[in-house]
């Protein structure tokens, strides 16, 4: 029996080093320079990739229709995206899911131009969003129903691009108000732009996602990438010096006040969780939000949505709850 046992071990031993060998170069796409993009970023200069088996380039491509395609032809075949890019794409039809949580709650802020103290300031002017069906149109839409106003109603809103093109409109005047997260949301704010509103909620904002059939095709390269993502997240909560040189490295911040308040604020637990399982809650928000104009989100669950396998895998034999038991 000790033979048969001993015999086992060795051929999975052999099995897991094989398969760390096959693994090729894996290229991983990211849509927004924001700390919530933080576990990706340190994944990758910490060596949390590469650790487990894992050769990831990582690519950073604007707009959520360019990151869907490349994730449905496996150009990317993983993905940190917004949540509800995801939700739409999924509703449409299209073959993606969640394979871990990333951020589980909005927080984006209503920033205006300095002449612009109120909600009512803002009628018949733009408010500056990313993209058309993204992230930052669900967001701009709820801060201004706060303030009683009706996108492309009462104002237009303006699909301008990244957060740094937001930023630079709004100091130009191009718009009267953009919608941002952190770090630029801090930015703005000490540059001595109005907040007017502020979004926070349960909401899945940003989250790793793949195919369906990408899942099905290369199991054990997602398995080790989910790993690292729960290991990148352990680390930005245990070595808070390295997650400061990351942020500011890829956010591009100078600011030091501003990298270490983002950094604070996204490294929350109830940000980011460390065992990583989408919000369900937050993606029925999603769903909520997409419901008037798309009728499939009225009936669709939360649950359909996501892939949590592996995260599951890796809670039930107790290897998360282990990464925080060490001193």
């Amino acid at each position: 029996m000790k033979t048969v046992i001993l015999a086992l071990c060795l051929s999975l031993s052999l099995w897991s080093a094989n398969g760390f060998a096959q693994l090729g170069k894996l290229t991983v796409s990211y849509s927004s320079i924001a700390a919530a993009n933080l576990p990706l970023w340190l994944a990758k200069d910490a060596g949390l990739f590469a650790k487990n088996g894992l050769d990831v380039q990582l690519v950073y491509i604007r707009g959520g229709t360019t990151v869907m395609m490349t994730l449905l032809s496996m150009e990317t075949p993983i993905s940190q995206t917004g949540g509800s890019s995801i939700v739409s794409a999924n509703l449409r039809g299209a073959d993606v899911v969640m394979i871990a949580g990333g951020n589980a709650t909005t927080d984006w802020w209503l920033l205006s131009r300095p002449e612009i103290k109120t909600g009512e300031q803002l009628r018949g002017g733009a408010v500056g969003i990313a993209v058309f069906g993204g992230s930052s149109e669900i967001f701009a839409r709820l801060a201004l129903k706060k303030l009683g106003l009706t996108a492309m109603k009462d104002l237009a809103l303006l699909q301008i691009g990244g957060m740094a093109e937001r930023l630079s409109a709004l100091e130009s005047g191009r718009v009267k108000a953009v919608i941002l997260p952190p770090p630029d949301a801090f930015i703005a704010q000490k540059r001595g732009f109005n907040t007017l509103a502020h979004v926070a909620q349960p909401f899945q904002t940003s989250t790793l996602a793949s195919s369906r059939r990408y899942i099905r095709e290369q199991p054990e390269t997602v398995r080790r990438f989910v790993k690292a993502q729960i290991e990148a997240v352990h680390r930005m909560k245990v070595d808070r010096d390295l997650g400061l040189k990351i942020l500011a490295k890829y956010s591009g911040a100078q600011d030091r006040e501003i990298v270490e308040k983002s950094y604070d604020f996204q490294a929350s637990d109830d940000k980011l969780s460390p065992k990583q399982y989408p919000t369900l809650e937050g993606i029925r928000n999603i769903l909520d939000a997409l419901a008037p104009a798309e009728p499939k989100a009225k009936t669709a669950k939360p649950e359909d949505f996501v892939d949590v396998s592996f995260i599951r895998e890796l809670d039930q034999s107790g290897y998360i709850d282990g990464l925080y038991k060490k001193k």
